[in-house]
């Protein structure tokens, strides 16, 4: 019988994670182009930092270190993140949506069309209809969808307007079709205009108008091979994460439970992970071998 392998601590983890998510005054991202270099190296990450899912942060790597978000508009960390990221819109530089978590996400070109290999859409603008016609889509988020087809690039006080929206009490349904086209990766925002009471406001346009080669890019990747490479790079970010994790990161994409369990038997057959304790947590957690390396090469 194989001795059981020892728990891996916390503390060495943590460690690991601060330098991945450049979450150390020496790593921090202190440029534009070291804020895109950082999404190349992650793959993928969040604008900001959310609670309950464990994942790098342009936000956390531009602060160097672990910081609540301040409400203050002048912090200068916040005034980096968002800056930077309204300057990159629309420059195909990183892909910028809500998405995993339903919240803020940038994704690397390297890693974009395994996510579109992942969504409802197979490349033409016209695949929201299908969807729709099954009850898959809102009647408000195809009111959305077809504006941004009919006019182009709207921003969000037209695109309301456009979309027959604009009344106070639609504002809410308004709001949620955003996040389900962009949660679908069918929209996108790509610049921003001086337009409503704040003067600021995103403009959105399609994403396979923005990305006319993503579907293309996208078509030869199956599901299986997206989901084994996109759950490899976050177990690589994050080190050691439980199935229940993985699933709260990966949730929007609607993977199926045997789908997960494939993906995992998966990597764990091709040793790029392996199941073991981690220190703090019940029952075995699914490390990286990648980053199990790293972290006892460094300790």
């Amino acid at each position: 019988m194989k001795p059981a392998m020892t728990a891996i601590k916390q503390k060495r983890i943590g460690a690991l994670r601060d330098r991945l998510y450049r979450r150390t005054p020496a790593r921090r991202v202190q440029t534009p182009r070291e804020a895109g270099k950082f999404v190349e190296e992650v793959g993928f990450c969040l604008f900001w930092p959310i609670k309950g899912i464990e994942m790098p942060n342009l936000f956390h790597a531009i602060a160097g270190r672990v910081r609540a978000v301040p409400t203050e508009h002048d912090d200068p960390d916040i005034s980096k993140c968002w800056n930077w990221k309204d300057q990159a819109l629309g420059q195909r530089q990183w892909y910028y949506g809500k998405l995993l978590g339903k919240r803020a996400t940038l994704v690397s070109m390297e890693y974009l069309p395994l996510f579109y290999a992942l969504s409802p859409n197979f490349g033409g603008e016209d695949d929201y209809v299908q969807d729709y016609e099954a009850g898959l889509l809102s009647r408000e988020a195809k009111n959305v969808y077809e504006a941004l087809h009919q006019h182009g690039p709207l921003d969000t006080v037209r695109l309301r307007r456009e979309s027959r929206l604009a009344a106070e009490s639609a504002k809410t349904a308004f709001e949620r079709a955003l996040v389900e086209l962009q949660v679908t990766m069918r929209i996108l925002p790509v610049g921003v205009a001086e337009a409503g009471a704040w003067r600021y406001a995103f403009i959105y346009d399609l994403v396979p108008r923005h990305f006319p080669r993503l579907a293309e890019d996208a078509r030869p990747i199956t599901r299986g091979q997206a989901c084994t490479r996109l759950v490899a790079r976050h177990l690589d970010n994050v080190v050691a994460a439980s199935q229940a994790e993985i699933v709260r990161v990966f949730g929007v994409l609607k993977w199926t439970p045997h789908e997960l369990e494939k993906t995992l038997t998966a990597l764990v057959e091709r040793r790029m992970v392996i199941k073991i304790p981690v220190e703090g947590t019940k029952g075995e957690q699914i490390v990286s071998l990648r980053a199990l390396r790293s972290v006892r090469s460094r300790h």
